[in-house]
């Protein structure tokens, strides 16, 4: 039975997981892995982009305190980054509503025409988007934040743990092995760096979103 869940993601989303974790009953245990550092740099200059990609919330919010810019169109990975890119306030916001793969897709039919375009995001991100819109949509990648291992240690008990990046994977793999407990990654990128030999009984999200990663999880046992 799962009731205490181990919140391995970077502040503030650890906080946020972790409320929506007791809403639905949890005993959130929050104990980040990795932390998220801003790069310092100089407002950057936009001038030849049209456009903005963001790949997570954390870019949006690194690069919104570079630059009070927000005269370009916005594009996102999924619903959560868009959110987080109109309350920086940037606008227009249209959210691929998936993944990596998705956003490249949206911006392949949106024709050349939508870039140059700039991808401000993680100093060693998960996928890489310039690569993925090579010969289709002209794009270059802003390191403007960098996730750090925190050094924390296993919380003394805990049922399940959830996995947001494969940054919070690699560091989850270096205090291993456990005992069983179960491990739900957000994507299959995320779980790889656990191997097979983590001990963990290792969970994969339909699809990259902590919704389907919330399904993953299952219900808590009900209180008697």
């Amino acid at each position: 039975m799962i009731r205490r869940v181990w919140v391995t993601r970077a502040e503030p989303g650890a906080s946020r997981t972790a409320d929506r974790l007791t809403a639905l009953g949890f005993e959130p245990v929050v104990a980040p892995l990795v932390a998220i550092q801003p790069i310092p740099q100089a407002a950057p200059d936009l001038t030849g982009f049209a456009a903005l990609a963001f790949t997570s919330g954390n870019g949006v919010a690194a690069f919104a305190s570079l630059t009070p810019d927000r005269s370009r169109p916005v594009f996102t990975v999924g619903d959560a980054t868009a959110e987080a890119a109109r309350a920086a306030g940037f606008a227009p916001v249209r959210s691929a509503g998936g993944d990596l793969d998705r956003l490249a897709a949206l911006l392949m039919r949106q024709g050349p025409a939508i870039g140059p375009l700039l991808v401000p995001g993680a100093l060693e991100p998960a996928g890489d988007l310039p690569a993925l819109l090579r010969g289709h949509v002209e794009a270059t990648a802003l390191p403007v934040y960098e996730a750090v291992a925190t050094g924390a240690a296993a919380p003394g008990a805990f049922d399940a743990l959830l996995i947001h990046s494969a940054r919070a994977a690699r560091a989850l793999a270096a205090l291993g092995p456990f005992a069983g407990q179960t491990a739900v990654a957000v994507s299959a990128a995320a779980a790889q760096p656990l191997g097979d030999r983590s001990g963990l009984d290792i969970r994969r999200a339909t699809t990259p979103d902590e919704t389907a990663l919330f399904e993953a999880l299952g219900n808590p046992p009900r209180r008697v």
